[in-house]
């Protein structure tokens, strides 16, 4: 019997079919900002924040226009700058270690975790210096970090630890949410993560009081409420329209995590010949992506592409090997090198059905045994 020919396009994520279901909700939120005219900060923005808030269990949330600009004024906010040095992960987006360079520091790039790609804590704590002031620890692909560890580390150093959140919505360790785990946390509500705008938008969340009051400054070019300019601030602050329509689908992002969570299962349970995210109890992870690492990624991707099945890669280049932070972060992370040069990013979206995740789960199998797993499709797959 020949191969079965897999020819469903499954996409990387389809955001038509996320909203779908919520278009007379998001036309309702988008009518009452264009009724209030209220186009910049305002009523949505606020009551958005208390909200998301009060999800992080934590006291204040900043609302901005990206998580680029959240990692930045977060860390403004804490007076790092010049002379300064920040602990980062090697393996992660750039922005983290672009908001340090924005901040004026300079960001130290240090190895990762072999089964999970996060921060190690042991390579954090060997980068401490003199100049050290925080360690930013980013909860990728929707895990949380080793917080503890992270914690006792800078407690132990007087350093300010703080999260990296862009990833991770409702992610928790030891039961409690990211976003309260450090000293402040940044958010990014990009197009494509677990809540997410419709269109760029971010958050700083802390139960620091002095904190919050001035990333609400430095978001509005610094500015206080009799608009006189006290600081050097930037102009990132968040839409209304986007916090409305947040404010939509934050109640539905626990179940879309639980979906998220039980689509990886069943990945896990298909999927041969690949290394797959290390997870452990305290960090259950909500799978903002789902990583796979194998030999020859580049390979397999194309592939797949072939067969009409998207695919991501997070990310092709180890930070320090990005060419705008090779000579400010330069370091021997072998291991962060390693990640990019096999990681593969499969599609996972709440919406995704068991249908497409086994057409997906098929192919990588079948690409990496030569053909043979095509001939055990499951039988479910068979169904139209």
């Amino acid at each position: 019997m020949p191969p079965l020919e897999l020819t469903t396009k499954v996409p990387f994520a389809d955001l038509a079919r996320h909203h779908a279901p919520f278009e007379k909700e998001l036309t309702a939120a988008f009518l009452r900002v264009l009724g209030a005219s209220t186009f910049i900060l305002g009523e949505e923005v606020e009551r958005f924040e208390h909200e998301f808030a009060s999800f992080c269990q934590v006291r204040h949330c900043v609302g901005v226009n990206s998580g680029t600009a959240a990692l930045t004024i977060m860390l403004e906010a804490l007076g790092i700058g010049p002379e300064d040095e920040v602990i980062v992960p090697a393996h992660t987006f750039i922005a983290t270690a672009l908001a340090v360079v924005h901040a004026g520091a300079t960001p130290v790039c240090v190895e990762v975790d072999r089964g999970s790609g996060l921060i190690d804590a042991a390579a954090a704590r060997a980068a401490v210096g003199p100049a050290t002031a925080a360690v930013i620890a980013v909860h990728l692909y929707g895990q949380a970090c080793a917080m503890e560890e992270l914690r006792l580390l800078c407690e132990e150093h007087g350093l300010a630890l703080l999260e990296d959140a862009a990833q991770a919505h409702g992610a928790t360790f030891g039961g409690r949410p990211v976003g309260g785990l450090g000293k402040a946390s940044a958010f990014s509500f990009y197009p494509s993560k677990n809540l997410a705008a419709l269109g760029d938008a971010g958050a700083i969340c802390s139960d620091d009081d002095e904190l919050a009051h001035k990333a609400r400054r430095l978001r509005d070019l610094g500015r206080d409420g009799d608009r006189r300019n006290l600081l050097l601030g930037h102009n990132e602050r968040l839409d209304g329209l986007q916090a409305a329509l947040l404010r939509v689908k934050l109640p539905h992002l626990e179940r879309w995590n639980a979906e998220r969570r039980s689509l990886a299962g069943r990945y896990r349970e298909l999927l041969e010949r690949v290394e797959l995210l290390a997870e452990t109890p305290e960090t259950p992870c909500i799978y903002h992506l789902f990583p796979i690492r194998t030999k020859d990624r580049d390979t397999l991707a194309a592939d797949l592409r072939g067969r009409g099945i998207e695919t991501g890669i997070h990310y092709p280049l180890a930070l320090p090997d990005e060419p705008v932070l090779r000579e400010r972060c330069p370091a021997e992370t072998p291991i962060a090198r390693d990640w990019a040069a096999r990681e593969l990013s499969l599609p996972l979206f709440a919406e995704l059905t068991e249908h497409e995740l086994e057409i997906v789960a098929t192919a990588v199998n079948s690409a990496l045994s030569g053909g043979e797993a095509d001939r055990r499709l499951p039988v479910s797959s068979a169904k139209t």
